[in-house]
């Protein structure tokens, strides 16, 4: 999705209590990256976001902020992030909350949380993306899949995702039982429709750039490029670590 995102201005949204998942397998570069962004200006924010190699949640000038110590070296695999935001929780420390593959986040860099009740800049009347920061830039560099969010309900990360019985691995609940509400939406990034809502919401999103679609999902995750290997000079990875392309006459060798 490098130098693509899809955007759409909500409507006024509860504020106060919200759920973002998604699927992603992210190209391994580092740097600041956007997944979901609302921006008004460097001091009125919501983003969530890879920082270096650290999942992170921002929230500004006073919605909270989560990092977490650890790190997401692996290109290979697709991750489940959650995002909960329930300001109104009577536990401080229950109202931002971060889960990953349906294990919870308990151990962060940074660590502040919102005052009770407090308005966050995310899911206001402003443009809001995927992709990229709402202002497009620091763009994403992966890939999505199962992108949903839920106006005005705190679900648990088994609303979405599940253990499968044969394999133990955490795996998308392709049709989950959600309230979506006035700003939700469900983005399957089915060919041809990739900003189209399946909520039954209707709150479609409109692509910028080119959105490619790949047979690899979480439930089909193919084999890829990584980044982590020194790239020779001269070759260039993009998609999502699925092209390599090289700028130089020739060259020969082996890259695995």
């Amino acid at each position: 999705m490098a130098s693509t995102r899809l955007y759409r201005t909500f409507g006024a949204g509860n504020r106060d209590k919200w759920t973002f998942s998604a699927w992603l397998k992210w190209d391994g570069f580092g740097g600041d990256t956007k997944v979901f962004s609302s921006y008004v200006d460097g001091s009125n924010f919501g983003h969530i976001q890879f920082t270096g190699y650290t999942l992170s949640y921002q929230g500004a000038p006073s919605a909270g902020t989560l990092t977490t110590n650890r790190v997401f070296r692996d290109p290979t695999a697709w991750y489940n992030i959650q995002v909960i935001y329930d300001s109104g929780n009577a536990t401080s420390g229950d109202r931002i909350q971060m889960w990953v593959n349906g294990v919870r986040e308990t151990s962060f860099s940074t660590e502040t949380y919102p005052s009770q009740d407090q308005d966050g800049v995310i899911n206001s009347a402003q443009v809001h993306a995927i992709g990229a920061r709402g202002d497009a830039s620091q763009y994403w560099g992966g890939e999505m899949s199962h992108v949903h969010f839920a106006d005005g309900q705190a679900y648990p990360a088994s609303t979405f995702g599940e253990i499968d019985a044969t394999s133990g691995i955490w795996v998308a609940k392709t049709s989950p039982t959600v309230t979506y509400g006035t700003n939700g939406f469900f983005l399957k990034f089915a060919s041809g429709a990739s900003g189209t809502d399946s909520s039954g919401e209707t709150n479609d999103f409109t692509v910028s750039g080119n959105l490619t679609n790949t047979k690899d999902n979480p439930d089909n995750n193919m084999s890829t490029l990584s980044p982590l290997i020194p790239v020779p000079s001269g070759l260039t990875i993009s998609n999502g670590n699925t092209s390599l392309a090289s700028t130089a006459t020739q060259w020969a060798g082996r890259y695995s």
